[in-house]
């Protein structure tokens, strides 16, 4: 990272950042570009492995999912805090407020039944802040993958 004094290492200002963002975009890839999808979450943080877990849901088929299978590493950034940093007449002034992370993992298409209800459990708490039912007829009709990140950086530029 070159900027270390952006660097956000506490665990727990980085759980921090990854419960206030609401989207994450997932990085695949697809032969000569990647690919990359824009997905609310859920998450829970693997503290035995030093592992960022996150779920995500979407349709049973796809191109997605194809490329899931096919390579199932994965990249995730999410960023949360983005406001402008106006610099008056000088446009090399300006910048930005923000808090993000980026990590590399593999994802998987989640087959466990119990594992697809907590993960989409997981996710409604997540983005509604409330705690669902969830049961199996409700997770027929999705996919849900899970990324499992063991290698993660945190930065972030707040507002002075």
């Amino acid at each position: 990272m070159r900027r270390k004094d952006r660097e956000v290492t506490d665990i727990n200002e980085i759980l921090q950042i990854v419960s206030k963002s609401k989207i994450l975009h997932m990085g695949l890839f697809d032969e000569n570009y990647p690919y990359i999808v824009p997905l609310h979450y859920g998450y829970e943080y693997a503290e035995d492995k030093h592992e960022l877990v996150f779920f995500m849901h979407g349709a049973k088929e796809g191109h997605k999912l194809d490329l899931i299978q096919n390579n199932p590493n994965v990249c995730i950034e999410l960023e949360c805090d983005i406001e402008l940093v106006p610099g008056g007449d000088n446009p090399c002034k300006y910048g930005s407020t923000y808090a993000s992370i980026v990590g590399n993992g593999h994802v998987e298409i989640v087959d466990d039944e119990q594992e697809k209800v907590r993960g989409l459990k997981l996710l409604m708490k997540n983005q509604t802040g409330k705690e669902f039912d969830i049961d199996a007829r409700m997770t027929s009709s999705v996919a849900v993958l899970k990324a499992s990140l063991s290698e993660f950086t945190a930065k972030s530029r707040p507002k002075v």
